[in-house]
């Protein structure tokens, strides 16, 4: 399996739905912020609208913190918008829902199921530079936590602000670091 960690993230030009709008997007306007891509595998299932809603709820966390949450699924950006007017969960969305019909997105990073058509569910990390610092995939079966990821976007930003630190099992804001070699660092 090839990995994808500390390496560019693949850049994609491409068609999303937002702010009520079909407009272009592409990943390098968001350099200098973070970037949390969001592949799932398609609009009017079961699993995604509950994901998708729980991260609208939680947008603000984000963008708080210098991140962009985007979403990306293999149906147009017409179908976004079909589901976005149809869905009350789904118009609670204030992130870009972007469309990766040719399946290049979902290719370049990997999340295809070639026989579906369709993307695995998988959540990246990327750092202000366009770094990966995050990659979970995993069966669409199972839904992610808006939580979990978080955990994790803040745990790469602390320790991107505190070289020579890293962040033990479930570490969270304000807790206990360590410095390889050493004991515990206070709560910072």
């Amino acid at each position: 399996m090839n990995t994808y960690i500390g390496k560019q993230a693949p850049e994609f030009h491409a068609e999303a739905y937002h702010t009520d709008a079909i407009q272009k997007i592409d990943l390098k306007s968001y350099k200098g912020k973070w970037v949390v891509l969001l592949f799932y595998p398609a609009d009017f299932t079961f699993i995604c609208p509950t994901e998708l809603g729980e991260f609208a709820d939680h947008y603000d966390e984000f963008t708080k913190i210098n991140t962009e949450v985007l979403a990306v699924s293999t149906d147009t950006a017409f179908v976004h918008k079909a589901w976005h007017d149809n869905s009350e969960t789904i118009k609670k969305i204030k992130f870009p829902m972007i469309a990766d019909p040719t399946r290049k997105i979902c290719i370049d990073y990997g999340t295809l199921i070639e026989e579906e058509g369709l993307s695995l569910r998988c959540t990246v990390i990327i750092d202000p530079d366009g770094n990966i610092k995050s990659y979970d995939i995993h069966d669409n079966s199972i839904g992610r936590s808006v939580h979990e990821v978080l955990r994790r976007l803040q745990a790469a930003q602390f320790v991107a602000e505190n070289p020579g630190q890293v962040c033990p099992a479930s570490w969270k804001p304000g807790g206990k670091t360590l410095k390889p070699g050493l004991d515990l660092v206070g709560k910072i």
